[in-house]
């Protein structure tokens, strides 16, 4: 069987799974492989389930012939079936990458586009190798702009997902200090994001800059066709409103968007709201559904959301944290007007033989600044000097918490997604 029988198959079950738990009547089933799991193991259970096609790779398991393919390898064949997709989809792919951000400016990106059109973004963050073709194969043909989240902790694994999903447009966020160990440092992140930037040169694409990120600026010249966006000298600028819990952004310029008020913390997600504003203006959505669909979004899964707890007000930040990210989140605290603050840190993952530097650099930091109480979580904060209570675990958080009682009280709850910073509250 070659990919365009596949295709055919799928086209009359345009339905992917690769997990058995999750499996609906008419899906077609992948035998993926993992660390601790083989999805061979369960392609047998999963044509019992309702499957009505299954992909394995190991002979074994390949019991079926009229309901199997036997691959190679089951995951290059998910993703030639996806670029074999993408390749009937004659409509614009964005791709979204960068250190920080991704997801938010993806959420937003697509929330003003859907305003005016057809939309399919990448739910969650399926941003992977395997997300990035099961995002691809979950785009109908009634699609107009498809939204693509890209995600990397090593070299080449940003080229690789444009090879799938042949962008025609891209943004990257920002370029920071995040999965150092896997990038080789700061200069590989840089490398392994310009990726994205490398594809759309030499496929005469169209990119979204940060004008306000002079490395940005740098690393896009050459591309074709170039948007900006920022604070000043851009084609699209805007500027944050006021030290507020909630970020507002004025856009300026010639735009008739106007003022956008937020459900995101912090001043550093206001490149995340001019991206959406700048990609929606560039597809021409009418100025006056921009900022009712961005104002309209509010994050979740532990993304800058706001909790409101009796007479404390938590940010919850829990999903990722990395220097870069985590200087950001700080500084905006520092600058709310706000009668107690407090701070609940988790420790900071990947980042190779920096880890200490880094945690040492982010405590420094905080001496900066006057709080009503620092707790530092597990990692490497266990290696560095501070004057700050530091507890092994976010359970170990969660008592000292409870045993404070505080009113009245901002809290920034932050740390990377391994140490469960979430199950503080």
């Amino acid at each position: 069987m070659n990919i365009e029988q596949l295709y055919q198959i799928y086209k009359q079950y345009p339905s992917i799974q690769t997990d058995t738990r999750k499996l609906k009547q008419g899906d077609i089933f992948f035998a993926l492989k993992g660390t601790n799991f083989n999805g061979n193991e369960f392609a047998e259970k999963a044509l019992e389930q309702g499957a009505v096609f299954a992909v394995v790779d190991e002979e074994k398991y390949f019991t079926q012939p009229d309901k199997m393919l036997l691959a190679g390898d089951a995951l290059v064949v998910l993703q030639n079936l996806a670029l074999h997709h993408r390749k009937q989809l004659g409509i614009p792919f964005i791709a979204i990458t960068g250190t920080n951000g991704k997801t938010t400016t993806k959420e937003l990106v697509n929330a003003a586009l859907s305003s005016n059109y057809k939309t399919y973004a990448t739910v969650g963050n399926l941003n992977n190798h395997i997300g990035v073709p099961l995002t691809i194969l979950s785009i109908k043909e009634d699609v107009e702009i498809a939204v693509i989240e890209m995600g990397a902790n090593h070299q080449r694994e940003i080229a690789a997902y444009c090879e799938v999903a042949l962008p025609t447009h891209g943004i990257i966020t920002n370029i920071g200090k995040a999965h150092l160990e896997g990038f080789g440092g700061e200069e590989g992140v840089k490398k392994a994001k310009g990726e994205l930037y490398d594809y759309l040169r030499a496929h005469n694409g169209t990119v979204f800059v940060c004008n306000d990120y002079e490395y940005l600026v740098e690393m896009s010249k050459g591309i074709p066709h170039i948007v900006t966006y920022g604070q000043k000298e851009a084609d699209f600028t805007g500027h944050p409103v006021a030290d507020k819990a909630f970020l507002e952004v004025a856009v300026t310029g010639d735009s008739q968007v106007g003022s956008i008020p937020t459900h995101l913390v912090g001043a550093y997600n206001f490149p995340n709201v001019m991206a959406a504003v700048t990609v929606a203006s560039y597809f021409k959505v009418p100025s006056e559904k921009i900022a009712p669909a961005i104002a309209a979004y509010v994050p979740s899964n532990n993304r800058s959301q706001i909790i409101e707890q009796g007479s404390n007000t938590i940010i919850m930040d829990a999903y990722n944290a990395n220097p870069s990210s985590m200087k950001a989140a700080l500084d905006n605290f520092a600058g709310l007007q706000a009668p107690k603050k407090v701070l609940l840190l988790g420790a900071m993952m990947e980042l190779g033989p920096d880890s200490v530097k880094e945690h040492q650099t982010l405590v420094d930091n905080l001496l900066k600044h006057h709080w009503e109480a620092v707790v530092l979580v597990g990692g490497d904060f266990a290696k560095v000097n501070h004057p700050y209570i530091f507890l092994s675990d976010a359970l170990e958080a969660k008592k000292w918490l409870e045993a404070q009682q505080f009113t009245n009280t901002f809290l920034l709850i932050k740390g990377s997604r391994s140490t469960g910073m979430e199950r503080v509250i």
